[in-house]
């Protein structure tokens, strides 16, 4: 018998996939960066790292940046699968698949969380 409620492992594997969802994301800007980055690493590395998403179950994303990240990622994973991804391919996506990487990223900071009382820092500067 589980200790857990439905409720509570649903919750640890909905956050076990977003983590490793944004694990994906930051290998891949780390790999793109690099400049010892090959082709047939890159691919090898996200096709291990698309393999080991799969295993875990795929819970609804509510936000807009989790849905991004995902359409993001399986793009990229059917992009880079095809026939023909050589160096050369590598080396023309690169800077475009860094921007949006960047793109993600600023999405996900743009819906940053803020409480109210730290917003209006300068309205109380007088008081007390």
């Amino acid at each position: 018998m589980s200790r857990y409620t439905p409720k509570q492992i649903e919750k640890y594997q909905r956050q076990k996939y977003i983590t490793f969802l944004e694990k994906i994301t930051k290998n891949l800007f780390r790999m793109l960066r690099n400049d010892a980055t090959t082709a047939e690493g890159f691919a090898g590395k996200l096709d291990t790292l698309m393999r080991r998403l799969a295993e875990l179950e795929r819970p609804r994303m509510d936000s807009e940046y989790l849905r991004e990240t995902q359409a993001y990622v399986d793009r990229l994973h059917a992009d880079v699968g095809q026939d023909g991804f050589d160096q050369a391919r590598y080396a023309d996506i690169r800077e475009a698949e860094m921007t949006h990487l960047n793109r993600l990223q600023k999405l996900k900071n743009r819906t940053g969380y803020k409480k109210d009382k730290h917003r209006h820092g300068e309205r109380d500067q007088d008081w007390g």
